[in-house]
This record gives structure tokens, sequence and C-alpha cells, in this order.
């Protein structure tokens, strides 16, 4: 006996929603396959040892290579990048160009977190690392596509992103195509008995959820396919299929 259209129609929407289900199932799954490889290349990179910046190329392929510089800070240029917060505390990442000599490019140099009760106004005054020459051991970082305002009106020396085209402007003098993360002298507790930034650490390599969204997506389909099923044989039941209620 021929299944009603009503029964019909119900199972192919519900077969195409679950077959839309597995196909998201599967882009999860290599979602997941692509985190796992940018989470090993981050960790090789992280572990090679530091290399002089200067020998870099830049471009986006340098993320968290290890890099080191020597230079002079140039402290009455640096700035604040605003909203960063840490252990949910608000406060402010440290920007401070680095002149290296023989070179008029600066580096900017993240040298880390500070405290700010409004995640935007600090006295950069009292974070300044005091040395005629300072060596930069860390990873490299890249600049952000700048979306939308990139000052701060109510603070003279801060910024919302780190945009290059934005920042060259605003210094004096060329500035490197990547961002150097000081990572020397790491530790919050040593950062507080220097009064220097707390020093930025490498964002946490997981595999985010895409497993769990795979296994959600999968579990849908199956129900869609199983209640497909019970609705068909429903349908034969009702209908006195001889097969099915004898």
């Amino acid at each position: 006996m021929s299944v009603r259209k009503a029964t019909l129609f119900f199972s192919i929407f519900a077969l195409a929603i679950s077959v839309g289900c597995i196909r998201l199932g599967f882009w999860q799954v290599r979602r997941l396959a692509e985190r796992r490889a940018a989470n090993a290349l981050v960790l090789a990179r992280l572990g090679e040892p530091p290399v002089p910046l200067a020998t870099l190329t830049g471009d986006t392929a340098l993320r968290f290579r290890r890099a080191s510089a020597v230079g002079t800070y140039d402290f009455p240029n640096e700035f604040v990048l605003t909203s960063r917060s840490r252990n949910g505390s608000p406060g402010v990442h440290v920007i401070t160009p680095l002149r290296v000599a023989g070179n008029d490019t600066a580096v900017l140099v993240n040298r880390g977190w500070v405290y700010a009760p409004d995640g935007m106004k600090i006295d950069l005054t009292l974070y300044r690392e005091d040395s005629a020459t300072t060596e930069v051991d860390g990873f490299v970082e890249r600049f952000a596509v700048a979306q939308g305002p990139v000052s701060t009106p109510s603070v003279e020396r801060a910024v919302r992103r780190l945009d290059h085209d934005s920042i060259v402007p605003r210094l004096p003098y060329p500035v490197a195509p990547v961002i150097l993360v000081q990572q020397k002298d790491s530790g919050e507790f040593a950062a507080v008995g220097r009064g220097t930034p707390v020093r930025i650490e490498p964002p946490p390599l997981d595999e985010g959820s895409h497993r769990a969204y795979a296994i959600q997506w999968f579990g849908f389909a199956l129900v869609g396919i199983a209640g497909t099923i019970l609705v068909l044989q429903r349908d034969r039941t009702r209908r006195g299929d001889p097969g099915t209620n004898p």
C-alpha cells in the first residue's frame, strides 16, 4: 500500500535536514583537524630557538615565531592598547617602540599587561624598564586589520587596535611590519617585584568546540533518520499493511 502524501513529504523533508546535519558534522570534523594542525604549528614555532627579528621577512606566516631584537626603548612615543583583560581584570597592553642600532625602522614591542580600572588609562612612567640597551626575546605577532575607529579620543596615547597603517602616522619613523611580544622575564610575581608589565603569554592551544559540535550534528542526523523510519512504519501500520500488522 502506498505511503500517504503528508508522510512522504515529511520523510523527504526530514531526510534532507538529516543530510544537511551530516554535512555540518563532517565540516566540524575538518575544522577540528585544521585546529589541531594549527596548534601543532604554533607549538613547533614556539619551541624553536629565537632568531634575530631582522632576519625574518614580514608576512603572516611568521606569527608565533621566536625572535629577538636588541635596541633602546623609545618611551616618549609609547602608547597603550586598550580593553585588554587578564584573569577577569581590566587593563591595557603597553606598546613601546624599540629603536635598533643601525636601522631607522622601529619595532613595536608589546611589553605586557598592566591593570587599569577603566581598561584605558595608566601612568606609563611607572612601568618603564630603565636600561640603556634592551634585549627583547619573545614571539612575533601580526598587526590587526582595523575595523572602525582606532583612536581613543578620551585617552591621548591609546589605541583600540594595532593597525599598521593607523599607527605609522603617529610615530616619527618607519615601523616594522610585525610586532614583537616580549617574553623575557616572564612571570606575574616577578613583574610586580620589578614594577614592569606582566608579559603576555601565547594564546591557549585548545581544540575548541568542534568535536562537541560534530557529535551534536551527527546526533541530529541520527534522530532525523530514526524518526523518518518510525513515521513510515506507523503510517504502514495505520493503513493496515499486512506485512507490519498481521
